[in-house]
């Protein structure tokens, strides 16, 4: 009897991952990764996959997402930036043949 009582949770549980599976492949919820490999989240994928363009020439790009934060240099007009994350108006990115890790405001940036 234990034995029966078992092979039916253990249907039970494929019938709720079946299920589970089904509403995430609807949704687009699920994501196929490698073992091992962290989920990133949507936002954030649609963030690394943003290439943004500076508009404007002598814009800053400082060390962190505000202007307490020390200015790290200069950037002109049509240089481009991946977008890796934002914070607020701030653009956190790397810039194309330059410094990683900087931080630009949004006003500064298009397609972004």
């Amino acid at each position: 009897m234990r034995i029966n009582g078992v092979k039916k949770a253990l249907a039970g549980f494929a019938v709720a991952a079946a299920t589970v599976g089904a509403v995430a492949a609807t949704t687009g919820s699920a994501q196929a990764s490698a073992p091992g490999a962290k989920a990133v989240p949507a936002a954030a994928q649609e963030a690394q996959a943003r290439v943004c363009t500076v508009n404007d020439n002598g814009v800053n790009f400082r060390g962190g997402p505000g202007p307490e934060y020390p200015v790290l240099g200069q950037v002109n007009r049509g240089q481009k930036m991946d977008a890796i994350g934002v914070q607020g108006v701030w653009v956190h990115g790397n810039l194309h043949g330059g410094h990683t890790g900087v931080w630009i405001h949004t006003a500064y940036l298009d397609n972004c």
